[in-house]
């Protein structure tokens, strides 16, 4: 994602099978190999060993996610100014934290981009300004909240690939979850599970148990539970190489208000977008963008981002590093980011 498409790297060996897996994952990041094995026609031992190559290699990861409004949280797209010397130290200084996500060097170098979290919207802007480094070379700071999700969280752009037919797709689509009418309250034991989860949502029931202090049968029991709630969600992070994509682009829109569910929602339906979203503030449509090179990014901004209706201004910063992904923790391989 953040190198060129056509550059050496984990790519490499990466074929129809191996995407139809990585699609399979994004729809249930703790399936059984046997079950996605039985959709895609293989063995059971053809899926393990293509797994544990490629997260062995960093090429991916399944991570278990909370669910921001499932737990009444609210999700911040903070952008913060800097020196060019400083724009690195900040921005690793910020994806250290385990409530921010997909923190990365925009534009020129001078400029970052990251999801944080916060408990309610009340203080939010303190606890953003928190996490920010005490330093003379944070020359500004933008907020916005995330009012709605038009694509994201459990939806990942790998969907929208046709790695899967929809027979294959229906067969590994687990039942969609029924959110609980009121924010739901997680345990110290909840969120050790969340720990884990969130640096490998494949980890074994026994080791899951270890972490918690509940039976393997208490740890399948919860892990249904708060999937059924809309709590838990799994993600796939990878390298996006693997999928041709050598570009990708923060794009903030201007939209009319009267315009914008319609606007967002045919936003979110584009083979380009990987994440789109309504917030606040004098650009209320945002999206991260993904094509195959320059190229392509102009052709899909002349034409299909043009075409939209109620479009007044557009802004673009393209991503030139990438610190951190989805989930609270840093990856220790090559993996990549969507947003």
């Amino acid at each position: 994602m953040k190198t060129d498409a056509k550059a050496a790297g984990p790519a490499t060996g990466f074929d129809a099978l191996d995407r139809q897996l990585l699609h399979a994952l994004q729809l249930d990041g703790r399936a059984p190999f046997s079950r996605i094995a039985a959709a895609l026609g293989v063995s059971d031992q053809t899926v393990a060993r293509r797994y544990t190559r490629h997260r062995a290699s960093g090429a991916l990861r399944v991570l278990g996610l909370a669910d921001a409004r499932a737990l009444g949280e609210v999700e911040w797209l903070v952008r913060v100014q800097c020196a060019p010397d400083a724009a690195v130290p900040v921005a690793e200084a910020l994806a250290r934290r385990a409530d921010t996500a997909w923190v990365s060097l925009m534009s020129g170098g001078t400029e970052i981009g990251a999801v944080c979290r916060a408990a309610s919207s009340e203080h939010s802007d303190a606890l953003l300004l928190q996490k920010l480094p005490r330093t003379p070379s944070v020359v500004g700071v933008t907020a916005h909240c995330v009012l709605h999700e038009f694509f994201g969280g459990p939806q990942g752009l790998v969907s929208k690939s046709g790695a899967l037919s929809e027979e294959q797709t229906a067969r590994l689509s687990p039942p969609p979850p029924d959110p609980a009418a009121v924010p739901v309250e997680l345990s110290d034991a909840d969120r050790r599970l969340f720990d884990a989860l969130g640096r490998d949502g494949r980890t074994p029931p026994a080791e899951l148990a270890a972490a918690t202090g509940w039976s393997p049968t208490t740890v399948r029991r919860r892990l249904a539970e708060l999937r059924a709630d809309g709590v838990l969600y799994y993600d796939v992070d990878y390298d996006l190489r693997l999928f041709g994509y050598g570009v990708m682009v923060a794009l903030w829109l201007s939209v009319k208000p009267a315009e914008l569910a319609a606007t967002g929602e045919a936003l979110a339906a584009h083979q380009e977008v990987a994440f789109a979203c309504a917030t606040t503030g004098p650009h209320n449509l945002f999206a991260s963008v993904l094509c195959e090179d320059v190229s392509a990014l102009y052709t899909y901004l002349t034409t299909r981002v043009a075409a939209l209706p109620g479009v007044r201004t557009m802004e673009s910063a393209p991503r030139i590093r990438h610190i951190k992904g989805a989930g609270p923790f840093m990856a220790t391989g090559r993996a990549a980011g969507r947003r």
